[in-house]
């Protein structure tokens, strides 16, 4: 625990999280935006949850497929296109001028997001030793603190100060800058292409099939999705309409949960290096309830213990994706994980949109408030008994 991590490793990790990070961002800045989009664009409930899985199953898609391929190429290179495509269809977003176009730019943004998510993991787990990965995985996964402390609330003052379109701008301008890191600070990484090669289309899925660990890891991945993304797409919308906070305190729950978690994902990824990410995850997942619980069932509520309920759920349930990854990182062979995590991503993505989808159809708006937001806790609570279950099966194996 005490061996020093390389400067050049650092710069690597640093600038896979800064890709994550926009990756994050760009989907993450919906989910706030939904009060003001929802009575722009004068949609309901369900039409703004397919507007946020319109990324997720197109990602879930594309990632589903590319797994069959993208063990064949260099994932540097790969990284590269992939993000440049990324980096288009956040400009396309940001001047989309209906309800529709932002419907078909948000699809084609996920066309190429699918691709980052997975590849970025990847290479984190071709080119960080096994010793070093739980930790190498809480610095990439510190993305998501930076989108929630910088990303979201920077992103909620330029649509306020100007409009919806601006974070997109912002986010675009900011890909075309990174491309530059991603050229000069991650090496090539095609050392999965020796040995006896990748798998062919369909071997990659009869093989994950044979494997109890890689099948089990596919599992863990969907479950978790299925029991977050019911929850956390209508968060904001919740505050706003039925505990009582404006739109301008919706950025200070990002904030001070992205602040806290920047400090809590690189503890919880030393603790899964020094006592296991199995033993952890099971901590994590169980803890996590308590957060989840309360916020699907306040109703008028005074900001600060609001924001420490939504910081708690921000640290405990963020956290649980830290051993989780690290457990699906270490399931599969280094030269067969491209493919895994393409597909395993692909799965991620999918039963996120789904998970939206399930929400937009349980939770309405009554009255101007949104009804039945706690019945989606109890699915949550059932899918994280699944996810306990399911990572006490998984075996590393690298």
């Amino acid at each position: 625990m005490s061996e020093p991590v390389p400067r050049k490793e650092i710069y690597i990790l640093l600038t896979l999280a800064a890709v994550q990070f926009t990756n994050i961002m760009d989907f993450m800045i919906m989910m706030p935006l939904g009060p003001q989009l929802r009575d722009i664009f004068h949609i309901t409930p369900a039409q703004f949850g397919l507007l946020v899985s319109a990324y997720t199953l197109t990602a879930g898609a594309v990632g589903f497929f590319s797994s069959f391929f993208v063990d064949r190429f260099d994932r540097k290179r790969t990284l590269s296109w992939a993000y440049f495509g990324f980096t288009i269809g956040t400009f396309m977003c940001a001047f989309a001028t209906s309800y529709e176009l932002l419907l078909l730019a948000r699809a084609g943004t996920g066309v190429f997001g699918g691709l980052i998510g997975g590849l970025t993991f990847s290479i984190c787990g071709d080119l960080i030793p096994f010793e070093r990965r739980g930790r190498a995985m809480g610095i990439v996964m510190t993305s998501f603190s930076a989108a929630s402390v910088f990303g979201v609330p920077f992103g909620l003052f330029l649509a306020t100060k100007y409009n919806w379109h601006a974070p997109f701008v912002f986010l675009g301008a900011f890909g075309l800058i990174l491309q530059g890191f991603i050229y000069k600070l991650i090496p090539p990484v095609g050392a999965h292409l020796s040995g006896p090669g990748t798998k062919k289309p369909f071997e990659l899925i009869q093989s994950v099939m044979k494997s109890r660990s890689q099948s089990f890891a596919v599992f863990l991945v969907s479950a978790l999705m299925l029991g977050q993304f019911t929850i956390i797409p209508f968060l904001a919308d919740y505050m706003v309409r039925n505990v009582g906070f404006t739109t301008s305190q919706l950025p200070y729950i990002y904030f001070f949960g992205g602040l806290a978690t920047i400090v809590s994902s690189p503890i919880i990824g030393r603790l899964s290096d020094k006592f296991g990410s199995a033993k952890v995850f099971l901590y994590a997942a169980f803890l996590a309830l308590i957060p989840i619980w309360f916020i699907t069932h306040l109703g008028p509520t005074p900001v600060p213990l609001v924001l420490i309920l939504t910081t708690l759920f921000f640290v405990i349930g963020g956290g649980r994706m830290v051993p989780a990854m690290a457990l699906v990182t270490s399931s599969v062979e280094p030269r067969f994980r491209g493919g895994f995590m393409s597909l395993s991503g692909s799965l991620q993505q999918l039963f996120a949109g789904i998970a939206a989808l399930i929400g937009g159809m349980i939770v309405y708006e009554q009255d101007g408030k949104l009804v039945n937001y706690n019945y989606v806790c109890y699915l949550t609570i059932l899918a994280t008994f699944l996810c306990v279950y399911i990572s006490r099966q998984i075996r590393p194996v690298s």
